[in-house]
């Protein structure tokens, strides 16, 4: 297992490196002069050079991304040259209501899938599992963004219950930080819940079919217990999959929600960043947002190892 994982990290540090390098290129790759595009057309010729000179801009690319990881390494992703403020510092100002929002969604998802899988693989094909089928399907068909302002619509404008936008810090009140970030949580959850149920309920439905199943049947034990000590594990690998994959995306795709919710997340500084020409702060946004895919989907790849012991056999080095 440790030659296993040890292969893996190897990958990993590859990958990273390859997203990283794409990243930190954005900014050379922008058209016409680059320090006229990051500081605008107007600034004087001392801003420019100073900006050229703090950019590395007379280096070449290579030598100019060797530095600069080694700088982010350290947490130093540079500094605004609009708000002149630290880009990491701004990031990590923003990257917590980010990282909270999908934490919450997640949840959300998985509470309400397992269940409507499980209930959906035992008797495949009742009126049941029509139901949960085209709920699923609805759920899939309508936009998050649609969504969102649906849940704004009833449950802030119409029922009061909730307030249009504004975070709450969860160190001010918990509640408030809960209450304020659960309608952009369903939002976003929402087609989670009909991903991982739709997988989750076709690998269980396989599973149940298995040899080992019919023999834990034949033990006597209770449905219950087959589906939660016998068939939910083995099942998952689909589900972990998809979380990993649906997790790193949404870590970028929670633009539009924090921008209705006016949530003070790492979506909406990336849509600031962009709107405002701050490329500095967009290519340390951008590469958190690459790298946080990376290593969630690292930590997913793990998980099947721990889940399916077969797995580690299958990928050990021969």
């Amino acid at each position: 297992m440790t030659r296993v994982l040890a292969s893996r990290l190897a990958r990993l540090l590859a990958v990273l490196i390859a997203v990283t390098f794409a990243s930190f290129s954005m900014v050379s790759l922008l058209p016409g002069d680059t320090v006229t595009a990051v500081l605008g057309a107007r600034a004087s010729e001392e801003d420019k050079a100073a900006a050229r000179e703090e950019l590395h801009l007379d280096d070449p690319l290579p030598v100019r991304y060797v530095q600069w990881a080694g700088d982010a390494v350290q947490g130093d992703l540079g500094t605004s040259f609009r708000t002149r403020q630290p880009v990491t510092e701004a990031i990590g100002q923003r990257i917590w209501v980010t990282l909270e929002l999908v934490l919450i969604s997640q949840l959300i998802a998985l509470l309400l899938a397992v269940p409507m899988a499980i209930f959906g693989a035992l008797r495949p094909g009742s009126w049941l599992d029509r139901i949960l089928s085209g709920t699923q399907l609805a759920m899939l068909a309508t936009p998050g963004y649609l969504v969102a302002v649906g849940l704004m619509a009833i449950f802030a404008v119409q029922l009061g219950w909730f307030d249009t936008t504004g975070y709450t810090p969860f160190g001010e009140s918990p509640f408030e930080n809960l209450k304020s970030l659960l309608l952009p949580s369903i939002a976003l959850a929402l087609e989670q819940v009909a991903l991982y149920a739709r997988v989750l309920r076709t690998d269980l439905v396989n599973t149940f079919d298995m040899d080992f199943i019919w023999f834990a049947r034949a033990k006597g034990n209770t449905t219950r217990r087959i589906v939660l000590r016998h068939a939910l594990r083995p099942s998952s690998i689909g589900v972990v999959t998809l979380t990993g994959i649906s997790v790193g995306r949404m870590i970028g795709g929670t633009v539009l929600v924090e921008t209705i919710f006016a949530l003070p997340g790492l979506g909406r500084f990336t849509i600031d960043a962009i709107n405002n020409r701050d490329f500095v702060s967009l290519q340390g946004a951008v590469v958190v947002l690459t790298v946080g895919f990376v290593l969630v989907n690292f930590l997913a790849d793990v998980m099947h190892g721990i889940l399916d012991p077969r797995i580690r056999h299958q990928a050990r080095p021969t």
